[in-house]
């Protein structure tokens, strides 16, 4: 059997887990308010006197409030000055200030009242005319607004957002390496469980059961598994499958860490490669460094993407989004929600910039016989890029 893949079990494997020792600091409340800070000097350059973040990850990078949207408006609105304003349903009060971490006025409102009322009220108490909304933030946001017939201007908050959001900060790199460093230990451990006959289900499961072990309380926050032909579907076919002898073994899984995630896949051979399985997986392996090699502080981010694809092209596949080849991005923007801005990806110009954070992934698909997907993540720096976690060793030794 090839290093590191098969000849233990789910239960040794979990037995002999133990929760994650090495710990990053928790964010503090001084970092959250830079953030708020930077977020005022972006406002007053879009000329926006207020800015309304809705329920999700960017009311968590700013309240720590982890809360998902829902149809009951839970914001954050910030004026250009004064403390922010929490709008929250009143019955809720006691769950949202156990999250809150930051000094904000609260302003409630009961299940028969309507809460973008009390937004219009908030903003005209701080003399706010010019409202930036969350890109994320639902239609139904925007028409609560409109529908209180106040006359507020309604502009887009992405540049805000992003600005803020998009250069991580030493403690954000420090949480997102926990969590990496943690779902590859996860990976190491799922090789280890494979053999003959198991499915793809026993292994999500084993995942999800060693990322809790392990000390990421909501288990896996997100697992494919596939085996064989389902490797050239990128995520995936319906159903379960069975390992068999000379299957590829594609495994893309993360988890959270202080709400920020990791996202690594590994794909390997169990049992013998073939020639073709060989050549494909080491054109992803050389396409994934020369995509590495590219990112450089102040070049557009789609650098990275056409050096991937140049690599595949050189070797007879693509070219573009043609199969065999590369039919995605080669990355994307990482942090508090797995997929964000920016994008490794053709046509995109926003320049590199030190602490931007991005999946390198650029999969490789024979269509209806095997794909092959390497990611791992890395960070700008001042002179270019930094893994998180280093690359696949090769297609039969995973993990070195």
């Amino acid at each position: 059997m090839s290093k590191g893949i098969g000849g233990s079990t789910a239960a040794a494997e979990l037995a002999s887990l133990e929760a994650w020792r090495d710990k990053a600091p928790v964010i503090t409340v001084e970092e959250r308010q830079r953030r708020i800070d930077q977020a005022r000097r972006l406002m007053a350059a879009t000329g926006a006197n207020a800015l309304l973040i809705n329920a999700g990850a960017s009311l968590a990078y700013f309240t720590g409030i982890s809360w998902s949207a829902s149809e009951r408006l839970v914001a954050m609105i910030l004026p250009l000055e004064g403390e922010p304003i929490v709008i929250c349903p009143a019955f809720e009060r006691g769950s949202l200030t156990a999250e809150l971490v930051i000094g904000a006025d609260l302003k409630l409102w009961q299940e028969d009242e309507d809460p973008y009322l009390l937004v219009v009220d908030a903003l005209q108490e701080h003399g706010a005319h010019r409202l930036a909304l969350d890109p994320q933030a639902a239609f139904a946001i925007y028409a609560g607004l409109k529908r209180t017939g106040a006359a507020i201007e309604i502009i887009d908050a992405t540049s805000i957002i992003d600005g803020c959001r998009s250069c991580k900060s030493a403690a954000e790199l420090a949480v997102m390496q926990q969590a990496k460093n943690m779902t590859l230990e996860v990976h190491r451990r799922a090789a280890r469980i494979l053999a003959p006959g198991i499915t793809t289900g026993e292994v999500k499961y084993f995942i999800d059961q060693a990322h809790r072990a392990i000390g990421a309380g909501g288990g896996s926050s997100f697992c494919i598994v596939q085996f064989g032909r389902a490797t050239a579907f990128p995520h995936g076919l319906p159903g379960e499958q069975k390992l068999q002898e000379g299957d590829m073994v594609l495994i893309d899984t993360g988890c959270r860490v202080q709400g920020y995630h990791s996202d690594i896949t590994r794909t390997y051979i169990f049992g013998k490669a073939t020639a073709e399985q060989q050549r494909i997986w080491g054109l992803e392996h050389e396409a994934q460094a020369a995509a590495f090699d590219a990112i450089k502080p102040g070049l557009p981010c789609h650098v990275a993407d056409d050096a991937a694809r140049a690599v595949l092209t050189k070797g007879g596949l693509g070219p573009d989004y043609h199969l065999p080849g590369l039919p995605h991005r080669t990355g994307h923007g990482i942090g508090l929600a797995i997929h964000e801005a920016p994008y490794l990806v053709r046509g995109e110009n926003t320049a590199l910039a030190p602490g931007m954070c991005f999946s390198n992934e650029p999969m490789i698909v024979v269509p209806d016989k095997f794909g092959v997907r390497l990611e791992d993540h890395m960070y700008v720096t001042e002179t270019g890029a930094a893994w998180f976690t280093q690359p696949q060793h090769s297609i039969d030794a995973p993990f070195g």
